[in-house]
């Protein structure tokens, strides 16, 4: 059996549309019809149901993925282990949520590129999780850091980190709170107080009051601007209060410039994921890249 309509076979089904595989192959759409309507020929038996959106493995498609595609997999390893040498300049594409790829991400990887034999070259990508999956999924990245758990046999991910969200205000904001009735009555208490946020409809006010005070926000953003870094430095020239990620903005919680405003039992976390192609971790430089991130989140929780 040729192996390369083999590897055509697993790319669309991991892709889960002939259109999506032929990008991530470098072929037309055609050829991989054509390709696959070959292999299913010398067969006998039909691989995928064709649908209006994309294909469906049949029975005996499903099957032969899942023995071909290990296989498959291990020589993509052998034959990429021979062009990981010390000479070898290997280029990461990695793509995420702005801040915590500048914060968190980079300063992590930035040692990997400094070590010795360990060559690596980044190139970096901001955007939504929404765009960085659909990014990594046309092979546009090789490494994407999302908030949303991709779907499908395409992606693998991996759980990175949580991230606490926390209630802040400058110490002039906090002191004109009543912390007895916010703590009493929850989001009434904060009727009516400016709030900054990344986007018109508030998602991490949002989401913290509906956790924490089983409410919506009655109020509408008095600053709007899509980086939380920006958010942060609103807040600490007080404009108002908003919910910020711990990590983002610990120091300034220690060097009093905000004030966490709500001490919930239970705070809100918001989860990161890792991912990936599937099958690509058998490339060493997206392995080794995949590897450092996790161990370093170890000390972002």
């Amino acid at each position: 059996m040729d192996l390369a309509l083999l590897r055509t076979f697993v790319t669309v089904h991991r892709a889960g549309s002939f259109t999506r595989a032929a990008a991530l192959l470098g072929l037309s759409q055609p050829a991989v019809t054509s390709q696959i309507r070959t292999l299913e020929r010398q067969l006998g038996r039909p691989l995928f149901l064709r649908q209006a959106r994309g294909v469906t493995p049949t029975t005996i498609g499903d099957e032969l993925a899942h023995k071909a595609a290990p296989h498959l997999d291990a020589l993509m390893e052998i034959a990429e282990t021979g062009l990981d040498d010390e000479a070898s300049l290997r280029t990461l594409h990695l793509a995420g949520p702005p801040e915590f790829t500048a914060e968190r991400a980079l300063p992590a990887l930035s040692e990997l590129t400094g070590e010795d034999g360990r060559r690596l070259a980044l190139r970096v990508s901001f955007g939504n999780a929404e765009e960085t999956l659909e990014g990594l999924a046309a092979g546009h990245h090789d490494l994407a850091i999302s908030t949303a758990r991709p779907r499908g046999a395409l992606l693998s991910a991996t759980a990175l980190c949580d991230e606490e969200h926390v209630l802040v205000a400058a110490p002039s904001w906090a002191e004109k709170i009543d912390r007895e009735t916010l703590r009493d009555k929850g989001a009434p208490a904060l009727d009516g107080l400016p709030v900054v946020e990344v986007h018109e409809s508030l998602p991490f006010v949002s989401r913290y009051w509906a956790s924490v005070f089983d409410a919506r926000p009655a109020t509408s953003g008095a600053v709007v601007v899509p980086d939380l870094r920006a958010v942060l430095a609103c807040i600490v020239t007080g404009a108002g209060l908003a919910v910020l990620p711990r990590y983002l903005c610990a120091p300034a919680l220690e060097r009093g410039e905000v004030v966490a405003l709500h001490d919930p039992p239970v705070p809100p976390l918001r989860t990161y994921f890792l991912v990936a192609r599937t099958g690509t971790l058998a490339m060493p430089h997206i392995a080794r890249a995949h590897e450092w991130l996790l161990r370093a989140a170890a000390d972002w929780c």
